[in-house]
């Protein structure tokens, strides 16, 4: 039996709920972002091609296939998760996620067992993107139910910050393996390592989400939805899911820029050192994990909207500017200097972003709402980034065209908050 929260210090309760509920985002990331990271070793053990940007091409394509899965993991254990609880629901994403990690970790390359090789790890990335779809939703849902009032922006910020010291650790691991191993080591076997590392982590995870407590908000509710009475409320609501997606664009299409894609950028674009790429990668997650909370807090200050408006026009203005001083110019210095603009932009309009997409969907299938209009976006525009990335890049000669694509998800996240805020203001509004 668990102590209760009224039974601990409310901070410290607070605090404990905070870590065990984002650990299950820890492992998310890690392997998201090992993905995108060991891209290029990837492709050459499971997607031989005769050329490195076939090669490449096949493997981001793997990579955004379970983003197309999310939504799908969005309905279905969204729904799942508004109906038996917080608690419950975590557990089964946390499961499933795991399966997936597991899967891509220890299956062996293509010259081992051909075809079944890229096979299983599309399968095992299609198990990944299904729980991450309700995941996210269900984190920060809870985030929002459990947050003290007035400090909801803050709480809910969390969810990002904690994906944040993922790549960190991802970060940290893939440079001490650039140190101890010689490329053809990490091309063979060394880009399994950090793999192995989450395997790991998963039974400890397991342990912190099984001590959560279900938030008080959710035990109060005397009506608990059916799945059919989930789907119906989200088709009545499709326009707010839609907005919401669009809402989301601007966080997915930077932050799967400047972290996912950014170190094959970095090396196979600006033909930086692998050492660099990673060291640079490192920075950017601290500056995110810094502004996220940052940004959640101003916006329980001074509302959502001018947080969200502010920084969407700031990426519309700069993002490519930027990328573009970056591709006449390459070097450790300018590319940390771009990419840490980037993450704040990014850093600042997502801690406010995440709280309102949670006050803006209907209570009863809050979690259903966020985490359908999350993964439409995820599919839509974060997941696919790394290949419009490459590809635009590959058609135009620009090395800098990535930065099109995330003033483009910029300017549709504007266009979102000005809907709905027109649409929903009082819902939007900050609770003091």
């Amino acid at each position: 039996m668990h102590p209760s929260p009224s039974t601990l210090a409310p901070g410290r309760s607070k605090a404990a709920a905070v870590f065990r509920v984002t650990a299950g985002n820890f492992l998310e990331q890690f392997d998201f972002f090992l993905f995108g990271f060991y891209a290029t070793q990837i492709a050459g053990v499971f997607f031989p091609a005769g050329s490195e940007f076939a090669s490449l091409m096949m493997t981001f394509a793997v990579f955004g296939a379970g983003f197309l899965m999310r939504p799908l993991g969005a309905i279905v254990l969204g729904a799942y998760i508004d109906d038996v609880g917080r608690r419950k629901g975590l557990i089964v994403t946390l499961s499933i996620m795991a399966s997936g990690t597991i899967l891509i970790a220890f299956v062996p390359g293509y010259s081992t067992i051909g075809l079944l090789a890229p096979a299983l790890v599309l399968v095992g990335r299609l198990l990944q993107g299904f729980s991450a779809g309700a995941e996210l939703g269900g984190v920060s849902v809870y985030l929002a139910e459990m947050a003290t009032p007035g400090r909801k922006g803050f709480f809910t910020s969390w969810q990002s910050a904690s994906q944040q010291v993922a790549i960190v650790v991802a970060a940290g691991l893939g440079f001490a393996l650039n140190q101890w191993l010689d490329a053809s080591a990490i091309a063979a076997w060394g880009w399994r390592v950090p793999f192995f590392v989450g395997c790991m982590i998963v039974p400890f995870i397991f342990m912190l989400r099984r001590n959560l407590e279900e938030t008080q908000e959710f035990k109060a509710r005397r009506h608990r939805p059916s799945m059919g009475e989930v789907f119906r409320t989200l088709g009545q609501n499709w326009a707010v899911v839609i907005a919401g997606m669009m809402l989301v664009a601007m966080t997915t299409a930077s932050f799967y820029l400047i972290t996912v894609y950014a170190p094959t950028f970095g090396k196979t674009v600006l033909h930086l050192s692998t050492a660099d790429s990673l060291l640079v990668t490192l920075c950017v997650a601290v500056s995110n994990f810094v502004w996220l909370p940052v940004g959640g807090a101003l916006s329980d200050r001074i509302g959502r909207r001018p947080l969200l408006v502010g920084m969407t026009l700031l990426a519309i203005a700069t993002a490519y500017p930027a990328l573009s001083l970056l591709a006449h110019a390459p070097s450790f210095i300018n590319m940390l200097l771009v990419l840490l603009w980037l993450s704040f932009m990014y850093g600042m309009y997502n801690g406010a972003m995440v709280v309102a997409l949670t006050e803006v969907m209907p209570v009863q299938v809050r979690v259903a709402g966020f985490s359908l209009a999350y993964s439409l976006a995820t599919a839509v525009f974060g997941g696919f980034t790394p290949a419009i990335s490459t590809a635009l890049i590959h058609m135009t000669g620009d090395k800098a065209a990535p930065g099109y694509w995330m003033s483009f998800a910029a300017a549709c996240a504007l266009l979102a908050t000005f809907a709905l805020y027109r649409r929903r203001a009082p819902t939007l509004t900050p609770a003091h």
